[in-house]
């Protein structure tokens, strides 16, 4: 949740006091929980709410700016090899994924967001986001096929045709970082 807070802010204090608000939320209505639905998505709901209340107090518009560059280092995977070539090729390729990732429109960063960060399914999504199934997939599938034009375009690959998720895939993997990653997107291949 606070990897999804700190994408969503750009900075790492108003991540940490929104995760701290969205903790005492859940805590306040705790009462009120109903075990209708997971408690993942009663929890990203509180978070989502708690960011949009963020962004009207603040009139934050959830975009990279240049001193917020530093505070997303840290939300990516590091790299395994530290040799040079490999920590040049992969820095680029977190920088060219950052700059895609700030293109997108808020509604739709926050759904490609919760799927891949949180992995929750379109339907906990919808809930949280407070749409309908079909929004929150066809939000997905234009942020997946803009991700994908604009890394493909970056990384001088062509921009293949986009295809939403589907049965709970992922489009990036977690666990090879955001190089490889970049470059499924492009392909448009699932892990």
């Amino acid at each position: 949740m606070y990897r999804y807070l700190s994408r969503h802010t750009h900075n790492p204090e108003a991540a940490n006091d929104l995760f701290q608000e969205v903790w005492s939320k859940v805590i306040a209505s705790r009462d009120r929980y109903e075990r209708r639905a997971k408690f993942q998505t009663f929890l990203y709901r509180i978070a989502h709410n708690c960011f949009v209340d963020y962004c009207r107090r603040s009139t934050v518009r959830a975009e990279i700016s240049d001193d917020g560059q530093e505070g997303w280092q840290g939300a990516l995977a590091a790299p395994d090899n530290d040799q040079p070539d490999v920590h040049a090729e992969r820095a680029q390729a977190t920088d060219h994924y950052k700059a895609a990732l700030a293109q997108l429109p808020s509604e739709q960063r926050d759904v490609f967001l919760l799927y891949e960060e949180s992995g929750l399914t379109l339907e906990e999504i919808a809930v949280i986001t407070a749409v309908g199934p079909e929004t929150a997939k066809s939000r997905l599938r234009y942020a997946v096929s803009k991700l994908r034009q604009v890394l493909g375009t970056a990384m001088g690959a062509p921009s293949p045709a986009s295809r939403a998720p589907a049965n709970g895939g992922t489009v990036f993997d977690s666990n090879t970082g955001p190089a490889v990653a970049i470059i499924k997107v492009i392909r448009g291949r699932r892990s």
